[in-house]
């Protein structure tokens, strides 16, 4: 009774929902909003066709394949999915059976995220475009994770990064001694070394030992300090600038900090003779056409010329594609102009992209280092390829929104095609030759592949250290990656050097 009268009184907008999903969680989730006075609850969705007709507390069962006339008949502004444990697969599906509507579409998260293990309309959320591009995850291998991380002391340069952070939850959850969080920005490592030691606590890992440390990998000697002081067992190279346009519009930055930095990183544990050494590297280092992705070959060549020297260090490199969610990701930015009513950007409607998620990506790296004998060019399987324009529809459509366009002019938000950026590709590939080997994991391939010879490659990169001029730098670069093929015409920059 109290229940009705709260929602009489109630004089906001009213929310038209489905539950979709008649188990205990739905039925949970269903008592919760009745002391919800904007939502109107007209009944569950599920995939049985068993329940058709029936009725839970009150409220009834239609079967799923019906969804479209139900969204139809009661003006349903919302669908709720309480089904905790659904494959990204069926939430696909289901948000393509309702893309003709301007229906929210949120969901519960998995059980084991729910604090309680009771279910109520506090734990829903927005269902994300990471619930829906991402893989069904395969189980790691405990012994390839545990090899490089169980008892260590684990360095991880650029921790505050996107890929940086997810790799230090990861270690500290395998069960590292200590995790040293190598990191260049103040606001960053101050943030990731608070979610960590909160996150040791809750698991139980109090005896774990986070060391926060402010450092460039360009500072030679800071470097060599911290190796000599902490002693790590294990390195995971993941600061760089990474930002296409940004390393496009400055060069000679880019190559001091990605290739330049990671000489000083990988130099520093080869005379520590550290156990274990892994760069993030990218898909855009494959035939690169921006500066960024020449800058990443290049410190796998680093990486490959110090692994042919004698030295008791396993040298080894993960190339993978886009992360979704990171700060490089198209995701957020896309994700910021349907807040802001569009229009959603694209460059180009044929670009394609892989994607994966930011816990896969970092778990697969720790695997892959785990089966490093040295110098192996491991490449990610990244899945199919993804069309841009396909992801920035079905963003709007999360968004409980349409797409504006010439079929549909009444819609919400636009997409406009603004070009090509400077050295960007249609397409990424992975892999520079065509014969991947297999390994032990079946979503880890390797690659063998060329690189500079130590002589040649110690000649450019004191060369590239005296160097503060734009277009040599371009020209150094060149020599060091010579399958790099760079328009000078894309980017138009008023002054020749950097300061």
């Amino acid at each position: 009774m109290l229940d009705i009268l709260n929602r009489n009184r109630f004089v906001g907008d009213i929310t038209d929902v489905l539950i979709y999903g008649a188990g205990n969680a739905g039925q949970q989730l269903a008592a919760s909003i009745r002391s919800e006075p904007s939502l109107r609850l007209h009944g569950f969705v599920d995939d049985d066709k068993r329940l058709h007709g029936q009725k839970l507390d009150g409220n009834k069962v239609f079967w799923s394949g019906q969804l479209p006339s139900l969204i139809e008949k009661y003006g349903i502004n919302s669908i709720l999915l309480a089904l905790p444990n659904i494959s990204r697969r069926k939430r696909r599906q289901i948000v393509d059976d309702v893309q003709q509507f301007k229906v929210h579409v949120q969901t519960l998260p998995k059980m084991n995220e729910i604090m309680d293990g009771r279910v109520s309309f506090n734990d829903i959320r927005a269902l994300d475009i990471e619930d829906l591009l991402g893989r069904e995850p395969v189980a790691p291998n405990e012994l390839l994770l545990g090899r490089t991380i169980v008892g260590k002391t684990v360095l991880v340069t650029g921790a505050g990064g996107s890929i940086g952070t997810e790799l230090c939850r990861q270690i500290v959850k395998i069960g590292a001694r200590r995790l040293i969080l190598y990191e260049i920005s103040e606001s960053s490592l101050y943030k990731i070394d608070q979610e960590l030691q909160a996150y040791a606590k809750e698991l139980g890992q109090n005896h774990m030992d986070l060391v926060p440390l402010l450092g460039s990998v360009t500072d030679a000697q800071r470097l060599a300090f911290v190796f000599s002081r902490w002693a790590p067992e294990t390195v995971f190279h993941a600061a760089a600038y990474k930002h296409v346009p940004m390393v496009e519009a400055n060069p000679v930055e880019g190559v001091r900090n990605n290739i330049l930095g990671t000489f000083e990183v990988v130099n520093a544990a080869h005379a520590a003779e550290i156990q274990n050494f892994i760069l993030i590297s990218t898909d855009k280092a494959v035939r690169p056409t921006n500066i960024m992705g020449a800058t990443k070959r290049a410190a796998e060549q680093i990486l490959q010329a110090f692994a042919a020297k004698p030295g008791k260090t396993k040298f080894s490199m993960v190339r993978f594609g886009n992360v979704l969610g990171s700060s490089g990701s198209v995701v957020p930015l896309f994700r910021q102009q349907i807040e802001a009513g569009g229009p959603i950007t694209l460059t180009h409607r044929d670009v394609t992209r892989y994607f994966m998620t930011i816990p896969e990506a970092a778990l697969l790296v720790i695997q892959a280092g785990g089966l490093a004998q040295g110098g192996e060019v491991f490449v990610l399987d990244m899945g199919k390829s993804v069309k841009i324009i396909d992801l920035a529809r079905t963003m709007v459509q999360l968004s409980g929104m349409k797409v504006k366009d010439e079929s549909n002019p009444d819609g919400d938000i636009e997409i406009k095609e603004v070009g090509l950026r400077p050295g960007e590709k249609l397409f990424e590939e992975l892999i520079i030759g065509n014969n991947p080997e297999k390994t032990k994991h079946k979503r880890i391939m390797m690659a063998q592949e060329n690189f500079t010879p130590w002589p040649e490659l110690i000649k450019l990169l004191h060369e590239m250290r005296q160097c503060r001029d734009r277009e040599e730098t371009i020209s150094l670069l060149e020599k060091l990656v010579p399958e790099f093929e760079h328009n000078r015409d894309t980017f138009k920059q008023e002054t020749a050097s950097e300061c």
